[in-house]
């Protein structure tokens, strides 16, 4: 691991709501500091108090006064919307877990009942990789 780097450091850049909306703002393409600035809710030295930790945990960069994910940044954000994903089928998931820990599904009907309930190939495939 890179000294400095951690998943600890990543998920506290990004683990309050406002840093969030902050970094999603910048990977949709809202890298201006002036539209930044303008989330609500944060004074000035919240907001650059953020725009330092995304900055140091490598999300962002800062080129010509705007906002860019880097590419660490584009894989965090992907990661981020496959557990988006994961909360949206959140009660299907529990369907499953319910009907996995009553002991009398195979692997292969557990297989088939994660493709006919989850209708998201990413989270799909993660589930099909992933035996119990």
């Amino acid at each position: 691991m890179i000294e400095g780097y951690s998943l600890v450091k990543v998920l506290e850049a990004l683990a309050d709501s406002k840093s969030l909306e902050i970094f999603n703002s910048i990977a949709k393409g809202e890298g201006k500091s002036d539209s930044l600035k303008e989330i609500k809710g944060l004074t000035t030295k919240q907001y650059y108090v953020r725009m330092k930790s995304l900055m140091d945990t490598g999300l962002i960069s800062r080129e010509k006064g705007k906002y860019f994910l880097t590419n660490f940044g584009v894989v965090v954000y992907h990661a981020q919307s496959i557990m988006e994903a994961g909360i949206s089928y959140y009660w299907k998931l529990k369907a499953i877990d319910s009907i996995q820990s009553s002991g009398q599904i195979a692997e292969a009907e557990r297989l088939k009942l994660v493709k006919t309930i989850i209708g998201d190939s990413t989270i799909e495939n993660i589930l099909v990789k992933h035996t119990v």
